[in-house]
């Protein structure tokens, strides 16, 4: 008995320093959002300013807690609300492309039966695993060919065939029992009728869980946009915070935060269809 009560605090305060570990950052964004601009430039000034004595450090919170960064960011920096709109011009043209090209595609690998079937798969799986640092140069030639570099197509494009989404729905898909599928036959559901009135219905933990994880992945994505838009003008979100950190770290704080809103709302709005996706892939009719 004591043994377990031993094991049960030992486990106790691992889980709750790891806890803290994740936190920490989310903490330290929102604080950081509410300190002063001088403030700031005196706790972790020597970190991004070149030249600067002295070492960084971090209080639990700020002296003096003020909203000057986030008004100026809302009220005073146009160039944030072009950024957030580019955003989503980039984010949302892409789900909504995997959701009209990833899920029959994704249908088809989970319910149809034909030869090379396992082999395609299994080269989505692959292509899935690469990153993008492998895939950048074949990715950039086809851009150029296709004359579509520097435009907000050459982001849309790869990402709407992105093997991903495929996957995850692919798993979603397989929970959906073949013998439901069968008597849709019998009753003269045709294939369409049968992925529309039944495989979106019972698959959509996995459609939704695909889309909330490529939100989040296009959302934050940098690589791409940094090396197919050259113009600034067509930059998303994630590309003005490394721009403005070495200018002004209470804006950069302050741009942090707001950008992490709507992954956050995202995020827990998709939670429990994430949660579903993950159970879907591990059952097998």
């Amino acid at each position: 008995m004591i043994k377990r009560r031993l094991a049960n605090v030992v486990s106790g305060i691992i889980l709750v320093g790891l806890a803290l570990l994740v936190i920490w950052p989310l903490w330290f964004m929102l604080t950081g959002a509410l300190t002063s601009t001088a403030e700031l430039n005196m706790h972790i000034g020597p970190v991004f300013n070149a030249g600067a004595e002295g070492y960084a450090t971090w209080p639990f919170l700020p002296r003096y807690p003020t909203f000057q960064s986030l008004i100026q960011l809302l009220m005073d920096t146009p160039q944030f609300f072009v950024m957030f709109w580019n955003t989503c011009k980039l984010v949302f043209p892409q789900l909504l492309g995997q959701l009209l090209v990833g899920t029959p595609a994704a249908w088809a690998l989970s319910k149809f039966r034909f030869p090379g079937r396992k082999l395609l798969f299994t080269i989505y799986i692959v292509l899935m695993l690469m990153p993008f640092q492998v895939t950048m140069v074949t990715s950039y030639l086809v851009n150029d060919r296709l004359g579509i570099m520097n435009t907000i197509w050459a982001i849309i494009l790869p990402a709407t065939f992105s093997t991903f989404p495929v996957f995850i729905m692919a798993r979603g898909f397989d929970m959906v029992p073949g013998v439901l599928l069968e008597s849709a036959a019998l009753d003269g559901a045709g294939p369409l009728q049968t992925f529309f009135r039944i495989g979106v219905a019972l698959g959509k933990p996995g459609i939704l869980a695909a889309m909330v994880l490529s939100f989040l992945e296009a959302w934050n994505a940098i690589e791409q946009p940094l090396v197919f838009l050259k113009d600034q003008t067509l930059w998303p979100l994630s590309l003005l915070l490394s721009d403005i950190a070495t200018h002004n770290l209470g804006l950069a704080m302050g741009a942090s935060l707001v950008m992490l809103l709507p992954a956050v709302l995202i995020f827990s709005f998709g939670q429990k269809y994430l949660e579903l996706g993950i159970q879907a892939s591990g059952i097998k009719e």
